[in-house]
């Protein structure tokens, strides 16, 4: 396989052949491209590695997937010929589920993660009932301006609104129907990262990470809200070079 003609996997900015590398996997209707400027900045300490799920961008002709595991399977088989080098994993909202879900099945497989971080994600054990893909266009995208996180270009063109749509609906319905199934912990340290006012997912519902690791576990929080990480960039870069440093010994 040439890794660099994968369309799931991005590489923006190679780093050092020894570098840790950091999987980044993008929120509810989000692409590879929102972690450019991550790329770009811990490009010295780590080379980032970003998602790209089918139905989006360059894949928009492709048929999204509606379901986190499969969704995460087939992340995983792809992630396999970048496994050479130690992975950390980072996921915001829908990201930080589909996040653990890949480092399982790395663990399952042999590989342990050197840490996952989950970004404005409910812990899998905090289900709600929520039907958010199933509201009427008008609806979904009250609440994409509601959440933030999208960029203004999108939201004020009609006509490119209309084409995410989709993307943004099928990624709500694989969260919303997302069910945690039994399994052992994983043996790579959480960290979890939440806004203190996101109304999607609060700080009680980001502690309970800690019992999905046999490792440490480390709750972080920050002002804002659903998207809090915008508003925090320096810090949050930051707080995953430390710990990346740490996991290699530097």
């Amino acid at each position: 396989m040439n890794i660099e003609a994968n369309l799931w996997i991005r590489r923006f900015h190679p780093s050092k052949e020894d570098a840790v590398r950091l999987v980044c996997f993008p929120h509810a209707g989000g692409s590879a491209s929102y972690y450019f400027p991550v790329s770009q900045a811990l490009s010295p300490v780590a080379e980032v590695l970003a998602v790209q799920y089918p139905g989006r961008q360059d894949r928009f002709a492709e048929p999204c997937v509606d379901d986190v595991h499969e969704l995460a399977r087939q992340i995983f088989e792809n992630l396999r010929p970048w496994t050479d080098r130690p992975l950390g994993l980072f996921g915001h909202s829908m990201g930080a589920t589909v996040g653990y879900e890949v480092a399982r099945l790395l663990e399952e497989h042999g590989t342990t993660p050197v840490h996952l971080f989950v970004s404005s994600g409910r812990a899998p054990s905090r289900r709600r009932d929520e039907r958010v893909h199933r509201m009427s266009d008008d609806e979904l995208i009250a609440e994409m301006r509601r959440l933030g996180g999208t960029d203004s270009s999108v939201l004020g063109d009609e006509d490119l609104l209309r084409m995410v749509l989709g993307a943004v609906r099928n990624d709500y319905k694989a969260v919303e129907t997302y069910l945690h199934r039994p399994g052992p912990r994983l043996e790579c340290p959480i960290t979890a990262l939440v806004g203190d006012d996101d109304p999607t997912t609060t700080v009680e519902d980001a502690e309970p990470w800690r019992s999905h690791t046999n490792s440490a576990f480390d709750l972080k929080i920050f002002s804002g809200g659903h998207f809090y990480l915008n508003s925090h960039k320096t810090e949050i870069l930051r707080i995953i070079s430390e710990y990346l440093a740490a996991a290699e010994g530097r």
